[in-house]
């Protein structure tokens, strides 16, 4: 269990990293999908769904991140409430091409037991 939770904790080090990436570069973002709305019929209704969605993301990637750290530290160091903080991250993760779906599906085989998966079926 100690090998997953250091790479729950290296995972949620690169997701903060990204939401830092995201923030440094939103105006570069801005910039560049705002030149793609140069011929559409409502460019700034489309410009703030995109801003809506990017924040989104950035937030999401701060919430996964810090669930992940504390996730890991705690199954690292053999707490139990590691478990439940992993599942919820997770089930976060699962939308992040490919570490997240990999840590994500493993670790969710692993922390739900089988008969919880049987009720749901």
């Amino acid at each position: 269990m100690r090998t997953l939770g250091i790479c729950w904790i290296a995972y949620g080090l690169f997701r903060l990293v990204m939401a830092a990436g995201a923030l440094v570069f939103a105006p570069t973002a801005t910039v560049m999908f705002g030149a793609l709305l140069g011929r559409v019929a409502h460019p700034f209704s489309l410009m703030a769904v995109f801003h809506a969605v990017y924040v989104s993301w950035a937030a999401l990637c701060v919430v996964c991140g810090v669930l992940a750290l504390l996730g890991g530290w705690a199954l690292a160091n053999g707490g139990p409430r590691g478990r439940s903080l992993l599942v919820l991250a997770s089930l976060l993760s699962l939308s992040d091409l490919p570490v997240g779906i990999t840590l994500g599906v493993y670790s969710l085989i692993l922390f739900v037991p089988s008969s919880a998966a049987s009720k749901v079926t």
